[in-house]
């Protein structure tokens, strides 16, 4: 079988009338794309992606809980471990992106990263059974957390940090790939295209959801073990599932050329140096060639058109194209940035969200109680809900006023979510303070472990609106960090959107450090003791609201200056 996505040194043969340009099929033949790619090969890749999510999300979910538990950690050390670990595991598909576009292509390291990923889950698996496996050591320990011997702890920590190589690799590979099935050139594709980043959110949040409302009931109620163990099982189903699809996947071919790294990194290297340079000789070089709107920003990168000597001969200058590009790179920057601080309200969710949860009344019956973890599945359940709705009803009415594909502008999608989180922590903050009174009428300010008479449901409001944040924003960064960047960067532009909130989660745990010692240093009282009755969370809240506002004035001052990418537009739309 001849697979030939991205693989070095492919010279695409002449294409056929209908064939797909820059795509081969599993042999190597050009792409006809009534056979090969479209829904039918996008489908089996948001089946993995539901895989994938259900076991990522099984961990990531109720990790703090573990931690806090059986692992005897303090609420904020968890909290900091949980936001370091999700933030690694956001940043590694940069490395998982770049060995794709470089060397292996998307589908051979799909395949390569779901191997290390279902390592790591099965050691996850042996980590949490350990204990188990010398019950008569734990029987004589003076503590629970003597019950967790250092080998275990070990063992937890370089599973769970496989797993995040493991994603690294599969998460920007996956979703490129999947875009990958779509004509971007072709109008009606193109159409297909943006609806599938609905489509794949839709499916993403759907086994997020069911991992929500199963693994955590098993990992609370029956056992740790069965809890890790069964995502490893899903994870070799989603590996078999991708495999099934192999003949009728579209695979990009990689122009004989060099690097786009390279290409890009040339701009800049030959920008420096020729900094003295006259920019008029640069403009005048530019004049002409150079789009008008693109050649007035970033005019320093001009200069790559020019060589230190004046020269102009092959290899040592750059080409309209490359400095093209260099600017597209550069142009997400401003919008990368401008998105760290929702990256931020986003891992709330899983951290003190779920400790608040947890001191609250979560009886559903007599008998049943809703773990805390659980509670993040009405931001799945919201995002289900609400993309149907978005992508056949509001997508078309918007596209009768607006005109254009995508019915709103990915910008516009974006900042509508930027603003919902900040709404989001508003009402967390006024819902922390209710909480906290009730606590201070009941008098179990000094019992932490008592649960508050307030019923869990006060909190589904600010999970509600995250969710619907969510569905603007998230499908928004993946569709416009996927579209703005050169075509053979498809998986870096998506690993630079998962970088956000790598970024953000390391931002948030140093916050989370940060604040925890000035308040709790020299006898005073931290915002965030294990002891929540005692805690000032709302005080953190109102904080993350203020940055969100700041962040949302200045991502509109420079989604509003964006110049989008002229060649990631359909040819007849």
């Amino acid at each position: 079988m001849a697979i030939s996505d991205n693989s070095s040194g492919v010279e695409t043969p002449l294409l056929e009338e209908d064939s797909v340009d820059s795509c081969l099929d599993y042999k190597g033949r050009p792409v006809d794309r009534t056979n090969r790619g479209g829904w039918k090969s996008a489908t089996f890749i948001i089946g993995v992606e539901i895989a994938e999510r259900f076991a990522y999300c099984g961990i990531d979910s109720n990790l703090v809980t573990y931690l806090t538990g059986p692992l005897g950690q303090s609420t904020a050390t968890a909290a900091v471990n949980v936001n370091t670990w999700s933030g690694t595991a956001a940043l590694l598909p940069l490395l998982g992106a770049f060995i794709a576009d470089s060397f292996l292509g998307r589908y051979r390291t799909i395949i390569a990263a779901s191997l290390i990923y279902i390592l790591g889950l099965g050691l996850l698996t042996l980590s949490a059974a350990l204990p188990s496996l010398n019950t008569s050591w734990c029987e004589k320990a003076d503590t629970s957390i003597l019950c967790s011997p250092q080998s275990q702890v070990i063992i937890f920590f370089f599973s769970l940090y496989l797993v995040a190589f493991g994603q690294g690799g599969h998460k920007p590979c996956v979703q490129a790939f999947g875009a990958d099935q779509f004509d971007a050139q072709d109008p009606e594709e193109f159409k297909a295209k943006s609806s599938f980043f609905n489509w794949w959110y839709f499916g993403l949040c759907s086994g997020t959801l069911i991992a929500f409302l199963v693994l955590n009931y098993i990992q609370d109620n029956l056992s740790w073990v069965l809890g890790f163990g069964i995502p490893c099982i899903i994870m070799v189903v989603a590996l078999v599932v991708f495999l099934c699809g192999t003949t009728t996947y579209r695979y990009s071919v990689k122009r004989n050329e060099k690097s786009p790294f390279v290409r890009i990194g040339q701009v800049f290297v030959l920008a420096v140096r020729n900094w003295r340079t006259s920019s008029i000789a640069a403009e005048n070089e530019a004049h002409g060639t150079l789009p008008s709107a693109g050649s007035k920003q970033y005019k320093f990168l001009n200069k790559a058109l020019l060589a230190p000597d004046g020269s102009k001969e092959q290899g040592k200058v750059c080409s309209i194209r490359e400095v093209e590009e260099a600017k597209a790179v550069l142009r997400l920057v401003p919008i990368w940035a401008t998105s760290l601080v929702y990256a931020v309200v986003l891992a709330q969710s899983s951290t003190f969200f779920t400790k608040q949860g947890a001191t609250m009344d979560r009886s559903i019956t007599t008998s049943v109680k809703i773990p805390a973890a659980s509670l993040q599945s009405f931001i799945s359940l919201t995002i289900v809900l609400s993309i149907p709705i978005y992508d056949r009803i509001f997508v078309p009415l918007a596209r009768v006023w607006s005109r254009k594909p995508a019915g709103i502008t990915m910008l516009q999608r974006i900042g509508s979510g930027l603003f919902l989180s900040a709404i989001s922590m508003v009402i967390a903050a006024l819902t922390e303070m209710k909480r906290l009174k009730t606590a201070q009428e009941y008098e179990l300010v000094d019992e932490p472990e008592a649960t508050v008479p307030m019923s869990v449901w006060w909190l589904v409001p600010q999970y509600v609106v995250i969710g619907l944040s969510e569905m603007l924003t998230m499908v928004g960064l993946q569709e416009f960090f996927y579209d703005q960047v050169p075509n053979e960067l498809k998986s870096i532009g998506l690993a630079l959107y998962l970088s956000i909130f790598g970024v953000g989660n390391f931002l948030s745990g140093f916050l989370v450090s940060a604040i925890d010692k000035a308040t709790g240093g020299n006898g005073g009282e931290s915002w965030f003791p294990n002891n929540l009755n005692k805690a000032h969370l709302h005080y953190f809240y109102w904080l993350l609201a203020a940055l969100s506002a700041i962040e949302l004035v200045m991502y509109f001052y420079f989604a509003k200056s964006y110049i989008y990418n002229r060649a990631s537009r359909p040819m007849h739309s």
